[in-house]
């Protein structure tokens, strides 16, 4: 526990070297303020919980870290960052977990459940279950070597959940890269926005299912996708075959799977991007292809973008003041 403690100071005290837009409160379309101080007074501790909570998960399943940063981008794209995700259905809507972006993959609930009760029984009723996504995807990406970043607080949590919106907004490994772009878009999201977060699969898994297109069939006549280094598509077809074997899973990033780094960029300029969506950065468009190119070449530049583009991505459409509420359990909504 000490140890946990010591890291935490020392963690905090990054704060100090961070470009100041991370450290500004954001304002963001409702005319809400997040800022990065939000619960110094009513929840001291509350960052520290966080970092407690995702360290010993993270220590128990290397995996996690990678699924708890992808929670948090599941649930800003649906109906912004307000832990619809974390929703388990009830009369009035359908759990969001039942989409096809999460169904089967989306993981670190039970995380976010014992973080939650650490902190109800710190200070209750104070910290939402959307901050605690956004703060548990900065702690995965620092406990996995990647930037430290000060995250803006005081969201509160939603009172539903969207499953068309998780199936339609989404982006998915078979989109086009014009559908990703545009989808990114309607979140406020740009060009360096999509190609550094999708960074983010430098950690973290995906199914067979997720990619066998690519080893097969998508070029019609049975032979792998032709941007795919033909060694890596044979390696992969071992494990991932024309059918059966849908669970299956393979790091995104097969030479450095759990450190937070800047090979996924590298695998992808060798032809290594293992879904689709990844490797089209660098086959579809000059402007992509460019970042990810000064991504390869620069993990400094890399981290920078990645940090000033998940804080404005942690900025889609908060809910804030008097709307929501702070959920007692990040599964329900609160009795009214």
């Amino acid at each position: 526990m000490m140890k946990l403690a010591m890291s935490f100071a020392l963690l905090a005290s990054l704060v100090t070297a961070l470009p100041p837009l991370c450290l500004a409160a954001s304002a963001n379309t409702n005319g809400g303020f997040l800022y990065p101080q939000f619960y110094d007074h009513t929840c001291p501790k509350a960052q520290q919980i966080v970092w407690s909570g995702v360290a010993k998960a993270h220590a128990k399943d290397p995996r996690m870290a990678a699924s708890l940063l992808r929670l948090h981008f599941h649930d800003c794209f649906v109906k912004g960052c307000d832990a619809s995700v974390l929703l388990d259905s009830s009369g009035t809507f359908l759990s969001e977990k039942r989409s096809h972006a999460n169904l089967n993959s989306a993981r670190g609930f039970e995380v976010i459940d014992e973080i939650k009760f650490a902190l109800e029984k710190e200070c209750p009723l104070t910290v939402s279950c959307a901050d605690i996504l956004a703060l548990a995807a900065r702690d995965s990406t620092v406990l996995t070597g990647g930037p430290y970043w000060a995250v803006p607080l005081g969201r509160r949590d939603s009172l539903g959940a969207s499953l068309s919106g998780s199936n339609n907004n989404i982006p998915a490994p078979n989109n086009t890269l014009p559908t990703i772009i545009t989808k990114f878009k309607l979140q406020g999201l740009d060009l360096v926005d999509l190609v550094a977060l999708l960074g983010s699969h430098t950690i973290g898994d995906a199914r067979c299912t997720s990619f066998r297109q690519r080893l097969y069939n998508q070029t019609g006549n049975g032979l792998p996708d032709g941007t795919l280094n033909a060694a890596y598509a044979a390696e992969l077809r071992a494990r991932c075959p024309r059918s059966g074997g849908d669970q299956n899973l393979f790091f995104l990033d097969p030479v450095s799977p759990f450190k937070f780094d800047n090979q996924y960029y590298k695998n992808i300029v060798a032809g290594k991007g293992l879904l689709n969506s990844d490797q089209i950065l660098f086959t579809r468009s000059a402007a992509t292809m460019a970042l990810v190119e000064q991504y390869a070449n620069n993990n400094e530049l890399f981290f920078d973008h990645f940090a000033k583009s998940i804080v404005k991505m942690g900025n889609i459409a908060p809910l804030t003041g008097s709307r929501g509420e702070i959920r007692e359990h990040c599964r329900k909504v609160n009795h009214h």
